[in-house]
C-alpha cells in the first residue's frame, strides 16, 4: 500500500511540475472557476508589493487573504510553486491516515453491533469487510491528489489549497482523538476563510464518541467537553486575531477579509450561487438576502448533528460540501476537498439513485464553464445568463449528489437494523418511503 501511495504521490507531482512549466499556467490561474477574489495568486502578489512599500495591503480594495498568509509568502514566494505541491501532498496525506483510522473504528463498531445482535439476520451483503476496506485510504488520496478540480487550484497557485491541508489535518487531529491540535487547527481553518466554524460540531461529536462520552445534553460531561473544546476553539482564533494585530498594528484587515466574505461587494463571476444574484438586486434589499444567502451554511449544522450524531464522519463530509455549495466565492478547489471522501462510502452506491445523472451533471458544466465563458466575455454571442444557467446546473447537481449519499447513508442504516427484505401484513414485498 505504501508502495502505491508514493506511486501516486510521484505521478501527481509529476503532472504538477509539467503544468507549472507549461503555457496553461497562465490561462488557469485567471479562471473565475479556480480563483476568487479572496484566494487569487495574483492579489497575493499584489499585497507582497504592497507590504514591501510600506503600505497596508488592506489599504485598497485589491487583496483579501488574511495576514498570516502574506507574512508566510513574504518569506516563501520564491518557493510558492513547491509550497503548493506540498500542501497537496500533505492534504491527500492527512486523508490517507483519516481514511486508515476511521476504517478500523467502523470494522470495531460492526463487530459490537454483531455481539449485542444489533443488525439484521439478512444484512450479510450491507457489512463491510476488511478485504473491501483495505484499499479506500489509497482511493482517498488518488482521489484528492489526481482530481482534475485539485490539479488546477495547486497550478493556479489558489490559496484554497492551503486551507484544504489546515482541514484536513483539522480532521486528522478530530479522528485521531486530539482536542487540543483540533481546536488549534479549526481555529486556523475559521481564521482562513470564516465558514469552518460550521465544522465545530461534527468535531466535537466524533471527540465525545472517541473518549467514550454519551452525546446528550443531559450529559454532564459532555457538556463540559462542549465548553472545554469551544474555549480552546475561541482561545486559538483569538490568538491568531491578535498576531495578525501585532504584524500589521492594525485591525482594517477584518473588514478587508472577514467583512468581505460576508458582505459580499465584489461580483467577479465564479461557481457559486451569490454573483448573479446580488448583480440584479435592488441595493434596498440587499442586506436581507446576503443574511438569507450566508445562514444557508449554518443553517443545516443543528438538524444534520441530531440526525446524524452517532455518525459524525459522515457528518463532516456533508458539512464539507455545504460550505463548498453556499459559500460567498466558492471554487473547484473546495468542491475537491469533499469528493475525496467518496470512496469511504463505497459501500452506499448500491442505494444510490441518481449517481449517473449526477456524474453527467457535473462533466457537462465542468467542460461548458470555459466554453460559455469564452462566448460570454471573448466572442459576445451570449451573456451573462448563460454562463450563470451552468452555475445553477453545477450546484444543483452537487446538491442532489450530497442529498443522493445521504438518502443512501440513512436508507442502509435503517435496513442494518430492520432487515433487508421487508414484507408488508399481507406477506408481499414492502417498499420503503422516507419523509
Amino acid at each position: 500500500m505504501a508502495a502505491s501511495l508514493v506511486l501516486v504521490m510521484v505521478v501527481a507531482v509529476t503532472v504538477r511540475a509539467v503544468l507549472f512549466r507549461s503555457s496553461l499556467a497562465e490561462f488557469i490561474s485567471e479562471r473565475v472557476e479556480v480563483v476568487s477574489p479572496l484566494n487569487s495568486w495574483k492579489r497575493v502578489v499584489e499585497g507582497l508589493a504592497l507590504l514591501d512599500l510600506g503600505v497596508s495591503p488592506y489599504s485598497g480594495n485589491v487583496f483579501h487573504e488574511t495576514p498570516l498568509i502574506i507574512y508566510l509568502f513574504h518569506f516563501l514566494i520564491d518557493y510558492a510553486e513547491f509550497v503548493f505541491m506540498a500542501m497537496d501532498i500533505l492534504t491527500a496525506l492527512a486523508l490517507y491516515i483519516v481514511a486508515e483510522d476511521f476504517n478500523r473504528v467502523v470494522f470495531r463498531k460492526q463487530r459490537i453491533a454483531f455481539e449485542f445482535k444489533k443488525y439484521a439476520c439478512d444484512v450479510i451483503s450491507l457489512v463491510r469487510t476488511p478485504k473491501e476496506m483495505y484499499h479506500i485510504p489509497l482511493k482517498v488520496a488518488l482521489f484528492y491528489l489526481l482530481n482534475p478540480y485539485t490539479v488546477l487550484t495547486c497550478v493556479a497557485k489558489s490559496t484554497c489549497a492551503i486551507n484544504n491541508a489546515i482541514i484536513s489535518i483539522f480532521i486528522l487531529a478530530t479522528v485521531k482523538g486530539s482536542a487540543f491540535i483540533s481546536a488549534i487547527f479549526l481555529a486556523l481553518a475559521a481564521y482562513q476563510s470564516l465558514y469552518p466554524v460550521a465544522l465545530f460540531a461534527p468535531a466535537v461529536l466524533y471527540l465525545a464518541q472517541k473518549h467514550h462520552l454519551t452525546v446528550s445534553l443531559h450529559s454532564t460531561a459532555f457538556l463540559l467537553y462542549l465548553v472545554k473544546y469551544a474555549v480552546m476553539f475561541i482561545g486559538c482564533l483569538l490568538i491568531s486575531l491578535c498576531l495578525s494585530f501585532f504584524l500589521l498594528s492594525s485591525w482594517t484587515f477584518i473588514p478587508s477579509t472577514y467583512g468581505f466574505i460576508l458582505s459580499v461587494p465584489d461580483l467577479t463571476p465564479n461557481i457559486g450561487l451569490f454573483w448573479y444574484f446580488f448583480a440584479e438586486m435592488f441595493e434596498h434589499f440587499r442586506l436581507f438576502f446576503v443574511c438569507v444567502f450566508q445562514i444557508n451554511v449554518f443553517f443545516y449544522t443543528l438538524p444534520l448533528a441530531v440526525k446524524l450524531r452517532d455518525h459524525p464522519m459522515f457528518f463532516m463530509f456533508v458539512q464539507l460540501a455545504i460550505i463548498a455549495i453556499f459559500k460567498s466565492y466558492p471554487t473547484v478547489g473546495d468542491v475537491a476537498l469533499y469528493m475525496a471522501f467518496l470512496p469511504m462510502w463505497n459501500h452506499l452506491y448500491r442505494f444510490l439513485r441518481n449517481i449517473f445523472v449526477v456524474s453527467c451533471m457535473l462533466i457537462s458544466s465542468s467542460v461548458l464553464f470555459p466554453i460559455l465563458w469564452h462566448l460570454w466575455i471573448y466572442s459576445g454571442s451570449a451573456n451573462s445568463n448563460f454562463y450563470y444557467a451552468i452555475t445553477l446546473v453545477f450546484n444543483v447537481g452537487q446538491i442532489l449528489l450530497v442529498s443522493d449519499y445521504f438518502y443512501a447513508f440513512i436508507r442502509r442504516e435503517y435496513h442494518l437494523i430492520v432487515g433487508l427484505h421487508l414484507k408488508s401484513k399481507d406477506g408481499k414485498e414492502a417498499h420503503i418511503v422516507l419523509r
